[in-house]
């Protein structure tokens, strides 16, 4: 760890507890600026989520402060300062109903909320996988490393843009303000995980970093103990859910290659979507003549997926007009 965190560059524990815990120092300050960046960045998060804006939403990321009562969870297991974790978490779950809100109130005076919940910023947010997941861990390393060390500081906004707090619970409270819980829930998922691996790797890169032996309240076993073990609970909560989406996301493409297969004959015939409703598949395709036989399609999947799932075929005639 010596070589990731040099001695020299190593932020001392004071430091570290300055920078984030809102209970250290001047905490009135602290907790002013929090929260007005916090308001603002769900409101700016959500503009951007309405109004399809990635620049927008970008801008959310880097304002917002809430990997900091985040990265201070790991700090007070390091610690063993329970009150630190205990406020910190504090923050967080009030952080989040914060911001929830925020987009609740907004969809709410939406004219047709339906438009808000078919673009990219929502769509990209609702059903997450191992791919974001990967991702959530190497940026999670990456910020911890930077809290740690005094000349990396500069690459906290970029760690801010990877990891991405605020958004997705900007896309809850829009998805709750307009009747979609289910979709909600997997914007909370994306959250929750981006959210368990920032503390994962905040307890990993401190721990190893040394400033568990510079603690003044080390903590009992027993104390550390159930804090891995709540967290190895979690991580498996919101990897199983997105172990699934993995899943599903890789089977509907290949649903999809094989309708491709399956029109090969069929003169200017195309596949749309592919899409899981429930425990089956409707593959959409467009083509101006009939299409083959569906029980041909039907073979091929059950062939390849383990569930056989039913496969619905929705036919739109697509012609091209010229002129």
């Amino acid at each position: 760890m010596s070589v990731l965190i040099p001695s020299s560059r190593r932020r001392s524990s004071s430091e570290l507890y300055d920078r984030i815990d809102l209970g250290h120092g001047d905490r009135s300050a602290k907790r002013s600026a929090y929260w007005t960046m916090l308001v603002l960045s769900g409101v700016i998060a959500t503009a951007g989520v309405i109004a399809d804006s990635t620049a927008t939403v970008i801008g959310a990321m880097i304002v917002a402060p809430l990997s900091t009562p985040i990265l201070a969870v790991g700090l007070g297991i390091v610690s063993g300062r329970l009150s630190l974790v205990g406020r910190s978490l504090l923050y967080v779950a009030a952080s989040v109903a914060a911001v929830v809100a925020i987009g609740y109130l907004v969809a709410l005076v939406l004219p047709n909320p339906t438009n808000v919940l078919a673009n990219s910023q929502v769509t990209g947010r609702v059903s997450p996988t191992l791919t974001d997941l990967a991702a959530a861990v190497a940026t999670g390393f990456a910020g911890a490393i930077a809290i740690a060390r005094r000349d990396v500081g500069d690459v906290l906004p970029g760690v801010a843009i990877a990891i991405s707090l605020v958004p997705p619970l900007g896309v809850v409270g829009v998805c709750l303000g307009s009747g979609e819980p289910g979709l909600a829930l997997g914007a909370l998922i994306l959250f929750a995980s981006n959210t368990v691996v920032l503390i994962i790797a905040a307890v990993v890169v401190l721990m190893a970093a040394g400033y568990a032996r510079e603690s003044a309240e080390p903590p009992a076993a027993a104390w550390r103990g159930r804090a891995y073990t709540a967290l190895a609970v979690a991580f498996l909560a919101v990897g199983i859910p997105m172990t699934l989406n993995t899943l599903t996301s890789f089977w509907a493409g290949q649903v999809g290659s094989l309708a491709e297969t399956w029109l090969g004959g069929t003169a200017q015939a195309e596949v749309g979507d592919v899409t899981w409703h429930g425990h089956g598949l409707v593959v959409e395709v467009r083509s101006p003549q009939g299409l083959p036989d569906l029980a041909e399609l039907q073979d091929a999947v059950n062939g390849a997926l383990p569930t056989d799932p039913p496969v619905t075929v929705v036919h739109t005639v697509g012609e091209r007009i010229t002129e």
